[in-house]
């Protein structure tokens, strides 16, 4: 499988949960002493998708959401974000979509986040066997779609349909521990989807999770780009990243910025680094161009609605005075 033509035909197909987020207004206020608070679409694959599209490539979301005035918002905030909803439906009962409140702020930074009977865990295998995976060029997705089921095996389902159809599969590991039931569980099931992508992204505790401990996780990130995986980046924070691909590793720095929040830098990556594939640019400057679109969202209120354009990063590259040199790992 050539992993980059699929990526070049710039059409994804992201499985994966919409949400609401809500952030407490202005800038700095605290959960506990809000007032007003901002209201975006959220949730790590719509943000991903909403992310690609704002730089021209398309994206089509496969999710559930609760048949309530919170679903209908989601689907209508990915229509106004040009993300296709065809495969975003309703579920009844007492299934709910999640919701994050978090504040717009590092000192102190408090995120809730409400999982509790979420709408999206219900994905189940007819809705992914319900794509069309023909019409895409590449599926991505965040590992929470894997923390429990029928969500798991509709996810694993996707992997499988995917691949079928000649699709590289990128995957974002994106561990989240309220979300699973054990961490012994999430080690076995992040592991076996790591296994099956193409593309790997994720950081340095995650992959050390998948490994067994974080001084293990270099080591199990140079073991996938080897056998597995096509790709693999390996995030590190603010000491940049190590990319690993045909048996080369190369390190990169990061933007420094003055972060207002410490959220949504791993969604604006991925969709800043993809489409940067997508565009036929060079690996390494792809990867520089999602850390930019990382540094742009931390520096802004809101995830998805912070999420640059093509001309907001090259503005941002323009006026920027450049990466930061990495310490040699």
């Amino acid at each position: 499988m050539d992993v980059l033509q699929g990526i070049k035909k710039n059409t994804f197909v992201v499985v994966g949960r919409v949400g609401i987020d809500f952030s407490p207004e202005p800038a700095g206020v605290g959960i506990e002493d809000a007032t007003s608070m901002m209201v975006a679409m959220g949730g790590s694959s719509a943000n991903i998708a909403a992310g690609l599209v704002k730089f021209g490539s398309k994206a089509a979301l496969v999710t559930r959401v609760s048949n309530d005035a919170i679903g209908r918002y989601c689907i209508s905030q990915l229509n106004r974000y040009g993300v296709d909803a065809t495969h975003v439906k309703p579920i009844s009962g007492e299934f709910r979509n999640s919701l994050a409140v978090y504040e717009t702020r590092v000192e102190n930074h408090n995120s809730v986040i409400y999982r509790n009977g979420a709408a999206d865990f219900q994905m189940c295998i007819e809705d992914v066997e319900a794509v069309d995976y023909t019409q895409f060029g590449a599926l991505i997705t965040a590992g929470t779609v894997f923390a429990a089921e029928p969500s798991r095996s509709a996810a694993f389902r996707a992997f499988e349909l995917a691949k079928a159809a000649g699709l590289p599969v990128i995957f974002d590991v994106d561990y989240r521990p309220y979300s699973w039931p054990s961490p012994q569980v999430a080690e076995e099931v992040l592991s076996k989807a790591g296994a099956m992508a193409d593309v790997i992204v994720a950081n340095d505790e995650e992959f050390g999770f998948m490994a067994g401990g974080l001084e293990k996780g270099l080591a199990k990130a140079r073991a996938l780009a080897a056998t597995t995986a096509a790709i693999v980046v390996y995030k590190m924070g603010h000491l940049g990243a190590i990319t690993f691909a045909d048996g080369t590793e190369t390190q990169s720095g990061i933007y420094p910025v003055q972060a207002v929040k410490p959220t949504g830098a791993g969604d604006s990556f991925m969709a800043g680094f993809i489409a940067s594939l997508a565009e036929g640019r060079d690996l390494n400057n792809a990867v520089m161009r999602g850390s930019a679109c990382a540094a742009i969202v931390v520096a802004k209120p809101g995830c998805a609605p912070a999420m640059p354009t093509e001309d907001q990063l090259e503005a941002f590259l323009g006026s920027h005075p450049g990466p930061s040199v990495p310490d040699v790992i």
